[in-house]
């Protein structure tokens, strides 16, 4: 008995002349992650990705669960495939289904037809396959509306497939199928899941996080790194960027108005990004603000540490309420990471009475006794790369 992974394409199947190079994308992506797994066929065919295990060695119990993972699969089932005879498929579902078939109480078989040739209707496979299994297993009740199983069939090109229900998969796009952004990673909870989600919608993400040594520690840095080593069963490998950002916090705190301190900060972490961003080719930056959220995260204050940069700056969360993306963290599995007691350099020097509605140019005015362009310069020269990630 030969067993399989299915899965099944999401928006991929919407697009139109250039469809092929997002299922190519796709098909490369979920190679890279089954590479460390073991040797696996992995192949496209009637909006359907297969993965069959190549040697004894594969691990197809690993396979699925990484298959999970990858961007652009909606659904996925763990399958096993034979011959198109309508007996040999019923064999197939008594052998491959035997334990669920056992413990269930009530079940009903579906099938879909690609291959048209295949000599029985989808409805006359379901009849059949049904009624045998039904005498194999007299315990089982026949329930067409609200059955414990569901016992799938599907008959292609290839060979004939039976599985139980299929499970989500990660959904979205395949990453790099829709170019590069910067992604600023705090060690908080917000930002991994930003990353996430615009990594979703098909982009590659090149990490960028602010580290104020001594002021926040190396256990700081290693939490980031962490953060993005879960991110990247879904993002792909990354290199993490580690700015340097202690001097410039200083000369903040040394020459800048306390109540714009945060907003300043914000201003310069965007224009080093922007330039990290002409660097990588990357297109937008990410950021995980949430309207009202913070001080910071006013229109009005997102609006003049945005005026310093000419890009696109997306913020996947900028609607959603903390407890939603609590929710999200967990499922993605960073809360646990991000909740560890190690502060990022948005604590550092924290005003006691930020400005929450400033006009721009009172933060310009405020931001005009230190020399920005060296500033940058001197914390471009300084990042450090971390490859995370196979």
């Amino acid at each position: 008995m030969k067993e399989i992974i299915l899965c099944k394409l999401g928006e991929i199947v919407l697009k139109g002349l250039n469809r092929k190079s997002f299922e190519q994308k796709l098909l490369s992506n979920l190679r890279h992650s089954l590479y460390p797994l073991g040797n696996y066929r992995v192949w496209c065919a009637q909006s359907t990705v297969y993965v069959e295990a190549a040697d004894e060695n594969a691990d197809m119990d690993a396979a699925y669960e990484a298959a999970k993972k990858v961007f652009g699969i909606i659904k996925l089932s763990r399958a096993a495939a034979c011959e198109k005879d309508k007996d040999a498929i019923t064999a197939l579902a008594r052998e491959y289904l035997h334990d669920a078939l056992m413990s269930a109480r009530s079940f009903k078989v579906e099938t879909k037809r690609s291959d048209k040739r295949f000599p029985m209707t989808s409805i006359e496979l379901s009849q059949y396959v049904g009624g045998e299994l039904a005498e194999a297993y007299p315990h089982l009740r026949v329930d067409m509306h609200e059955p414990e199983l569901i016992v799938n069939l599907e008959v292609r090109d290839v060979a004939a497939y039976v599985h139980t229900a299929a499970e989500d998969g990660a959904g979205g796009m395949p990453v790099g199928s829709n170019g590069v952004a910067v992604s600023l990673l705090s060690g908080g909870i917000d930002s991994p899941v930003s990353t996430y989600m615009i990594a979703r919608r098909g982009v590659r993400l090149v990490p960028v996080h602010f580290f104020s040594f001594p002021y926040t520690s190396e256990a700081a840095k290693e939490k980031v790194i962490e953060l993005a080593r879960l991110l990247t069963p879904y993002c792909g490998k990354m290199c993490l960027l580690v700015v340097p950002f202690t001097h410039i916090q200083e000369e903040i705190r040394d020459k800048c108005p306390e109540e714009y301190f945060t907003l300043i900060m914000r201003r310069f972490m965007m224009r080093i990004a922007q330039a990290i961003a002409a660097d990588q080719g990357a297109r937008a930056i990410v950021t995980g603000e949430n309207l009202g959220q913070v001080a910071s995260q006013t229109m009005e204050a997102m609006a003049s540490t945005q005026s310093v940069i000419s890009l696109p700056v997306l913020q996947p969360l900028i609607g959603m309420d903390k407890e939603e993306i609590i929710r999200f963290a967990r499922r993605i599995g960073t809360f646990e990471t991000s909740i560890l007691p190690y502060e990022d350099c948005c604590t550092v020097f924290t005003p006691r009475h930020p400005k929450t509605h400033p006009k721009l140019e009172e933060v310009a005015r405020a931001e005009s006794a230190m020399d920005v362009g060296a500033l940058v310069a001197e914390a471009l020269a300084g990042v450090e790369r971390v490859q995370v990630g196979r």
